[in-house]
């Protein structure tokens, strides 16, 4: 018996759930069959428990920085990343820097 478990073990794979807020962080590595989509391991990890603010469906999802669906398989030690929405729009925000910056290079010295 002792064996058969040790063996089913040994099939897991090793992953991490992780998310963050301005104030909080959630990290948690977890061992899930071989076969477990990232939207199953996120249920099973408790994240949406802890963050009841999370929205899997509004909320995009991915594995090392690179987007996916929630129903991609995982792989070993795959680190699933919850996002969080954008405050501010990246190419604004961009916009917004460039012309301050332009309009200090025209300021008179």
């Amino acid at each position: 018996m002792a064996e058969m478990r040790d063996e089913m073990q040994a099939q897991m794979l090793q992953v991490y759930v992780c998310y963050a807020t301005p104030e909080r962080e959630f990290l948690r590595p977890m061992r899930v069959e071989p076969g477990t989509t990232i939207g199953q391991a996120i249920e099973q990890s408790g994240v949406l428990v802890e963050f009841p603010e999370i929205s899997l469906v509004t909320q995009p999802v991915g594995i090392y920085a690179k987007k996916k669906t929630l129903e991609t398989v995982l792989r070993e030690r795959d680190r699933i990343e919850i996002y969080r929405p954008l405050i501010a729009d990246p190419k604004d925000s961009r916009r917004k820097r460039a012309a301050k910056k332009e309009a200090a290079a025209q300021r008179p010295a």
